[in-house]
């Protein structure tokens, strides 16, 4: 049996999560970058007896439009997945019954559900740290509940919140831009998951982006930002919303 991390992480926070819960998990470990917009995910096979363990990040309580796309193009095979939407302390809505609903299409059967919380994407200081000491703990006993369910070949499918039809998606909008400490090094356009990125004049196309803010979190000389304005607005609404921490959840 091979344990499958199927993840989307464009600033590593999802992948962080993947890779507690997965640790609990007895079985050779495979990995599958979904932000990498050049690979073909319909060559990506899972066999029936494996596992994947599908994560993503919750981006205005929706799955992001790049990722429901390339699940989709994964072959299942009847395979049994973990979903687990990992989203920055506000809320999740949608999310799961949206990626329930995408890993079913592409032939996954689901058994279990997390819903972790980890540092906001955009705003650093909503969920600063998280997943912390205490989420690990929680979450690496989550994932050893999953693997005894899954272990003990239950096939009861979780009954997950969200709405159908889902909530609509926002208009985004938000596209970092270099500043005058820009390199030209290029590893923003090469890392950017939905190539929005002009690899000549290292500009982001606003209408193409979808602030996964990728190219921040790999840029060397911490060059590319949002404009201060954006954040401002951002931060003010995010803080507000976002005080209370938020605790894991799981679905079995």
């Amino acid at each position: 049996m091979k344990i499958w991390e199927i993840c989307f992480s464009p600033t590593g926070g999802t992948k962080k999560v993947g890779e507690i819960l997965v640790s609990q998990m007895d079985g050779d470990k495979a990995f599958v970058d979904l932000t990498d917009s050049r690979k073909d995910f319909s060559e990506v096979e899972i066999r029936p007896e494996d596992v994947a363990v599908i994560l993503a990040p919750s981006y205005g309580g929706r799955v992001p439009r790049p990722e429901t796309e390339r699940i989709k193009a994964l072959k299942g095979n009847g395979a049994r997945a973990v979903l687990v939407c990992v989203y920055g302390n506000r809320a999740y809505e949608d999310t799961l019954a949206e990626l329930s609903d995408t890993a079913k299409e592409a032939g996954f059967r689901v058994r279990a559900a997390v819903a972790a919380i980890a540092e906001h994407s955009i705003i650093r200081q909503v969920a600063a740290g998280r997943p912390d000491e205490e989420d690990e703990k929680q979450l690496k006993e989550m994932g050893r509940r999953i693997w005894q369910k899954l272990a003990a070949k239950e096939e009861r499918e979780p009954l997950l919140p969200g709405n159908r039809p889902y909530k609509k998606r926002g208009s985004g909008g938000m596209a970092p831009g270099a500043d005058e400490s820009c390199t030209c090094c290029g590893l923003c356009a090469a890392k950017c998951p939905v190539q929005a990125i002009d690899p000549q004049t290292l500009t982001a196309d606003p209408a193409a982006c979808i602030s996964c803010m990728a190219c921040v979190a790999v840029c060397p000389h911490g060059a590319r930002k949002l404009k201060p304005e954006q954040t401002a607005a951002l931060s003010q609404r995010l803080l507000a919303l976002c005080s209370e921490p938020k605790e894991n959840e799981l679905w079995l």
